[in-house]
């Protein structure tokens, strides 16, 4: 039974040789700081990658039009074609699988930048055409106002909704831009709404810089016809999206008159196969995290093994004394198994709190900042339990073999030791 006697008598043998001990527990103390600190730096990795999903949801699947690469049905190869506004109906009637389609266009072609102004501000910014349902697919947080709604596009109403970055530069700081008009090419649009993206990196930077209007008013303002840039569309959720994305990419096909076996004239992006690749690369770093953490723990615990036999030769005489009145194996046992037990909790429980307190310090220190691809480290309380019950268990294990030496020996041959 482990009690308060016991453990003092554990203290007062370890402290007897102050610089042994502290250098064995180092290695404990080491093994256990540097499994925290890349299972938080790992985690700050994944929190990063997952941050620049977060301005976009995790299931989309983004579609657009390029040359065509194979001759078909009388047509050249290097053909450009568009999406069709009837192409809309077309996919919600045979793709009953979609739940979102928010088709979408933009002036200048990808990542194109026009002058808008308001009185004497100009700035250079993406002006889009979206339908409301572009909200759930590029989601993104209302700072004041409103999003699009379907009224807007059935009346093709000159409204628009701005990023952040738009309403700094257009904008006094702290004025109201709600009812406020500006000047894209010409057309005056009043602003109903302003928002800011959830994502970060390059493509927070374009979100933060573009203007959102009603999918039919762009149309009519930019003459634009039937014509849309790409379709953005989700998945219902019992659904994979690769699933959607083949069949909506057949029928376009059809009813464009693509080849069937021409892999590049529709391109496409989709955002929930690279994100379970992304997670199936996290499980993996972090597999090999505990692979070569545990690796370096275990490092110290056979240390602190080594260091107990040595110990358990020292006091074979005390061992000796002891089985001759009366200590039983199990006695005898237990007390080497709670003086490696003791000695591995110890270190490693100042290793853990050194690795926290170190990651802290890291988040205090990137607090605000745009760190790009990490993002939070940390670790999770179940994550801190498992390190604790495996040093535990390493603890124990490194007593097991030096606690059996001990009970190997002779009460007699222990008596005449010197």
């Amino acid at each position: 039974m482990i009690d308060a006697d016991r453990i003092n008598e554990v203290l007062q043998t370890l402290s007897k040789n102050k610089l042994r001990t502290i250098l064995t527990a180092f290695g404990v103390f080491w093994g256990i700081f540097m499994l925290i600190i890349m299972l938080g730096s790992g985690q700050g990795l994944q929190n990063g990658v997952t941050r620049s999903f977060g301005g976009s949801a995790t299931n989309a699947v983004y579609l657009w039009t390029q040359q065509t690469t194979i001759p078909y049905k009388g047509l050249p190869r290097g053909r450009n074609f568009n999406f069709l506004e009837d192409d809309i109906q077309a996919i919600k009637d045979n793709v009953p699988e979609l739940d979102i389609l928010a088709p979408s266009a933009q002036l200048g072609g990808y990542r194109g930048e026009n002058n808008v102004s308001r009185g004497i501000k100009t700035g250079p910014f993406v002006v889009r055409g979206d339908f409301p349902e572009n909200r759930f697919i590029q989601i993104f947080k209302m700072t004041s106002g409103r999003y699009l709604n379907d009224l807007d596009i059935k009346e093709k109403r000159k409204v628009c909704v701005i990023a952040q970055r738009v309403l700094e530069v257009l904008f006094n700081k702290n004025e109201n831009p709600l009812g406020a008009y500006i000047q894209v090419n010409g057309t005056y649009f009043k602003v109903i709404g302003t928002i800011t993206s959830e994502k970060s990196g390059d493509d927070a930077e374009e979100k933060m810089q573009t203007i959102y209007i009603p999918f039919t008013t762009f149309q009519q303002a930019f003459n634009w016809g039937g014509k849309i840039g790409w379709f953005s569309l989700t998945a219902k959720p019992q659904y994979e999206a690769s699933l959607v994305e083949e069949k909506i990419k057949k029928l376009l096909s059809q009813r464009h008159k693509i080849s069937p076996h021409d892999p590049y004239a529709i391109g496409s992006w989709n955002s929930q196969k690279e994100f379970g690749k992304i997670q199936g690369l996290f499980v993996g770093i972090s597999l090999l995290v505990w692979v070569v953490g545990i690796g370096t723990l275990m490092a110290g615990v056979i240390g602190v093994s080594n260091i107990m036999l040595i110990i358990v030769k020292e006091r074979t005489r005390e061992i000796g004394i002891r089985r001759a009145l009366g200590a039983s194996p199990a006695s005898i046992m237990l007390q080497i198994i709670t003086e490696s037990v003791l000695l591995t909790s110890l270190a490693g429980y100042f290793g853990l709190i050194a690795g926290v307190f170190l990651l802290e310090g890291i988040n205090i220190a990137i607090a605000g900042e745009d760190t790009g691809m990490f993002y939070q480290p940390g670790v999770q309380l179940v994550v801190v339990l498992k390190a604790l019950g495996i040093l535990i268990f390493c603890g124990a294990l490194a007593g097991i073999i030096p606690a059996r030496k001990a009970i190997a020996i002779s009460t007699v041959d222990a008596l005449r030791y010197e």
